[in-house]
């Protein structure tokens, strides 16, 4: 049996993605504030980075210790989620994460991987 292989979210990734989400999150609010007639629409951007900065700052101590752990036969995860490898259907990957789609139809992403191709190829190349 060979070494389990984990897969830890990254902090580079974790910090990329609130970054698009925060800048998103600005243009949106700015968006509606515009929609609805508002004559301070710059106080969306504000507003929106101040949202997504907060809820970054509160989630990452458990954001970044969710961690995977890939044995053989089977993909660990928080929660505690297992999906045995031959149950695999598709791995896809979304951004800073790879999703698992189980051919139960069941769905797991494996956040903030600093290099998602890579965590992608590892499991595939594992699956039987």
């Amino acid at each position: 049996m060979a070494d389990p292989v984990t897969f830890s979210p990254d902090k580079g990734a974790y910090i990329r993605t609130n970054t698009w989400l925060a800048a998103g999150a600005m243009a949106v609010a700015m968006l509606v504030l515009w929609l609805i007639g508002n004559p301070y629409v710059w106080t969306g951007a504000p507003a929106g980075l101040a949202a997504i900065v907060l809820r970054a700052w509160y989630l990452a101590s458990e954001e970044l210790t969710k961690a995977w752990e890939m044995t053989d036969t089977t993909l660990t995860g928080p929660g505690p989620r297992k999906v045995a490898l031959n149950q695999i259907e598709a791995v896809k990957t979304m951004g800073s994460f790879v999703q698992i789609v189980t051919k139960g139809g069941d769905k797991h992403l494996i956040k903030y991987q600093a290099d998602p191709a890579a965590t992608k190829a590892a499991i595939e190349r594992a699956l039987p």
